[in-house]
């Protein structure tokens, strides 16, 4: 059985608007965002929040990530009825840790302050360059410059708490300008960097377009050298693509990371939670901006259908998920949070532990080795 209470619970709200599509981006995200479209969107966003109640009652909410799209597009004000609305539905944890996902354009940054005062507590700034040309060739509408500024303008709005979102591995990038690229975000940041390397998704422009990309020697260069610049900087890799001072970790992305829950909100948001009956249900809402709204305008808004994982899932998703921290966590936490015996655990990672890729659980910590983190795809594939 699973006690919920015992499993932190995280808040997940999906603003999918974008100024324009990215030719890399394979998230919800739309065009053709309007400012009449931010007063309807939080008031369905409560009316989601509402019709969610029933699975998540009163657990405390020790998290918020406000994702997307581009967030930033909304003005403070509303970000601050949204946020309002949610501390009178639940029960956030004193310490609760708020996060808003920002572009470094100049409209946004004019908003930081606004976003502070709504009860914003950490941005997480989509720089992916400082570069002018790789910004061009990555469709970003912001300059190099205007990174540069957004980033002086975080801590004047009085943020204490931001990350840099930063890609590698771009089209004509070499190792010394991905250095250069690395070097610069971590000097401008408050502690933490997201630092990953640019993939080809499907249902993209670059999949049916794609660019010409560094070859595996010089994304192995790339690697090497950025790893340096962050260990030298202090910023220790606690996942696969988070890096942090200890302390600044995100606490929302280690929420996922350790197999918590979390009540998604928005267009195609996904959500997580775990049931008094040992059962773990995921959610998910319509995609398309306007089929949300239509659906969360009815009254009453009807629950959204969970879907139950089954007891061979939730061994590969707790998997999934764990593997990726380089600390791993307790064995013990693998009961706790899918109500099922370690010994399926154990049985589940033989393959991988007999590869030398995860340590023997019996030893107390379900964690990937040093080995194993170089081929995590591989790890992962043995637990499917």
């Amino acid at each position: 059985m699973i006690d919920p209470q015992a499993v932190p619970l995280s808040l997940y709200i999906h603003l999918p608007w974008c100024t324009r599509k990215c030719p890399y981006c394979d998230f919800n995200s739309h065009e053709g965002f309007t400012d009449s479209l931010q007063q309807p969107y939080v008031e369905a966003l409560l009316a989601d929040l509402d019709s969610q109640q029933a699975w998540w009652h009163d657990r405390p909410i020790h998290s918020i990530f406000i994702g997307g799209g581009t967030p930033s597009l909304f003005e403070g004000r509303w970000l601050g009825a949204l946020l309002e609305g949610i501390s009178i539905r639940a029960n956030l944890s004193r310490d609760v840790e708020i996060t808003l996902e920002s572009n470094p354009g100049s409209a946004e940054c004019d908003r930081f302050a606004g976003y502070h005062a709504a009860g914003v507590n950490r941005l997480s700034i989509g720089v992916q360059s400082f570069d002018d040309r790789a910004l061009k060739t990555l469709g970003r509408i912001h300059s190099g410059d205007d990174a540069r500024r957004a980033l002086d303008m975080v801590a004047a709005a009085g943020f204490r708490r931001w990350n840099i979102d930063l890609m590698h591995g771009l089209p004509g990038q070499d190792a010394q300008s991905a250095a250069s690229d690395l070097t610069e975000a971590v000097r401008r940041s408050a502690g933490h960097i997201s630092w990953y390397q640019l993939t080809i998704e499907r249902n993209t422009h670059f999949w049916s377009a794609p660019p010409v990309l560094p070859d595996e020697s010089e994304l192995e260069s790339i690697q090497e050298l950025g790893d340096a610049i962050l260990a030298d900087a202090g910023l220790h890799q606690y996942e696969v693509s988070a890096f942090s001072r200890e302390g600044e970790e995100s606490q929302h992305n280690l929420n996922y990371w350790r197999f918590g829950d979390y009540i998604g909100l928005g267009a195609g948001a996904h959500g997580k939670i775990s049931l008094a009956d040992g059962s773990i249900i995921r959610t998910q809402r319509t995609r398309a901006p306007s089929d949300y709204l239509a659906v969360t305008t009815s009254v009453p808004l009807s629950a959204p259908q969970g879907v139950t994982i089954s007891p061979a899932e939730k061994i590969t998703e707790f998997a999934m998920n764990t593997l990726r921290l380089k600390s791993g966590v307790p064995v013990t936490h693998f009961a706790q949070t899918t109500g099922t015996a370690i010994d399926q655990l154990i049985a589940a990672a033989e393959t991988a532990v007999s590869r030398g890729w995860v340590e023997a659980p019996g030893k107390g910590q379900f964690v990937t080795t040093p080995l194993g983190y170089q081929f995590l795809d591989s790890v992962i594939e043995t637990f499917l």
